[in-house]
């Protein structure tokens, strides 16, 4: 079943007051008995890149199918600029989708490919030569119009398939998992391009995707999805620093993921034990009660005298390991808790495997939420 914490479908954008430009507002869908997606709330600003993240089979794909039609909503209602969209069929919408597996047409070449949406849609044919060849431009790929789809590459047809989705001027982009088969290297490429072309386009794009680096470094802002809801949706800096549940924390980034049991509340503050012992950090929850401790790893440092108002933990070292321009330093894990650090390159790494080390931290930089919120 699919739902959403409550996310106002106005006013999204930080004091704009402006209505969303895309608005799921409401929105259910059932299979037979199965309730797929339930009173679903969700908006994006105009101009926005937002990512949907999440695993697989968390109802990112169900969502992005509704928008663009593909599948139709059992109740509630879908606004892009304004306009009602919720019984229109898929190719009166004008949402352009990007497919993970590209959906080129084999017997058509570059060219072809990009204009098909164009005579589809009843454009003049005097019209479409530029109109194809400024899209084409758009992605860098002009000099291959002629060739056919099958001698490109990854990249290349990934180019295509953007250019044939933005050929026509769409209100609205989807874009499902579109980099996910492209190698390291020029899927990150991909994305920066990505992102300059919306944004020199001032397209509004809806981006789904299960890579969290992915979605921080494309997004103006992530919606996290867990188990058919929103678990939180904010822009990237917020979602990495403040976290709203435990399953953010686990699913974006990296982090110390420590459970413990509250042996002392005071004003503001309480004393956890964890399996690595005792600390003490700011906090609200009652002696007792089961928490998770949560940090992230770029705030730990090792091997190095705490300051005053640092939270300290010793433990085992498992394992350093060197990359490149950081290096993580892993406690030797304890049932289902680990203890991680990140050291930047130009830190003297102290430890090595198989000694004990000091693993402290600002006490503000913890981050707690109750057992129960655990993954």
């Amino acid at each position: 079943m699919l739902h959403t914490t409550k996310v106002p479908v106005a006013d999204m954008a930080a004091g704009t007051g402006d209505p969303a430009y895309l608005s799921v507002e409401k929105v259910s869908k059932a299979y037979g008995a199965t309730r797929v997606v339930e009173t679903l709330d969700f908006a994006v600003e105009r101009g926005e890149l937002v990512s949907l993240l999440g695993p697989s089979g968390c109802g990112k794909t169900t969502l992005l199918r509704l928008i663009s039609g593909l599948i139709g909503a059992d109740a509630g209602r879908i606004v892009v600029g304004g306009r009602d969209i919720t019984k229109l069929p898929a190719h009166k919408r004008n949402v352009s989708v990007v497919f993970q597996n590209y959906a080129l047409f084999p017997h058509l070449n570059v060219s072809e490919n990009v204009a098909f949406g164009l005579k589809a849609r009843g454009i003049a044919p005097s019209e479409i030569p530029s109109a194809v060849e400024n899209a084409l431009a758009l992605v860098r790929m002009s000099d291959f119009a002629g060739r056919p789809v099958g001698a490109l590459s990854g990249g290349q047809q990934q180019r295509v398939a953007v250019a044939r989705a933005l050929v026509v001027e769409p209100d609205l982009l989807l874009l499902d998992e579109p980099f996910s088969a492209l190698d390291r290297k020029l899927r990150e490429t991909m994305q920066v391009e990505l992102k300059s072309l919306l944004k020199t386009k001032g397209m509004t794009a809806v981006f789904v995707t299960h890579d969290q680096e992915e979605a921080l470094s494309v997004s103006n802002r992530v919606a996290v999805m867990n188990g058919g809801r929103i678990e939180q949706y904010a822009d990237p800096v917020t979602l990495y620093t403040r976290p709203a549940s435990a399953f953010v924390l686990d699913f974006v980034g990296l982090s110390t993921h420590l459970a413990g049991t509250v042996t002392a509340a005071g004003e503001g503050w309480i004393t956890v034990d964890t399996s690595y012992g005792e600390l003490t950090c700011p906090g609200h929850f009652t002696k007792g009660a089961k928490v998770l401790v949560g940090v992230r790893p770029e705030r730990i440092s090792v091997g190095a005298t705490p300051a005053d108002g640092m939270t300290v933990l010793s433990a085992p070292v498992a394992d350093v390991m060197h990359l490149g321009s950081k290096t993580h330093v892993y406690a030797v894990p304890t049932g289902d808790d680990r203890l991680v650090a990140e050291l930047s390159a130009s830190d003297e790494i102290r430890v090595a495997a198989g000694t004990t080390a000091t693993f402290s931290w600002p006490a503000e930089a913890t981050l707690l939420y109750p057992a129960e919120a655990t993954p």
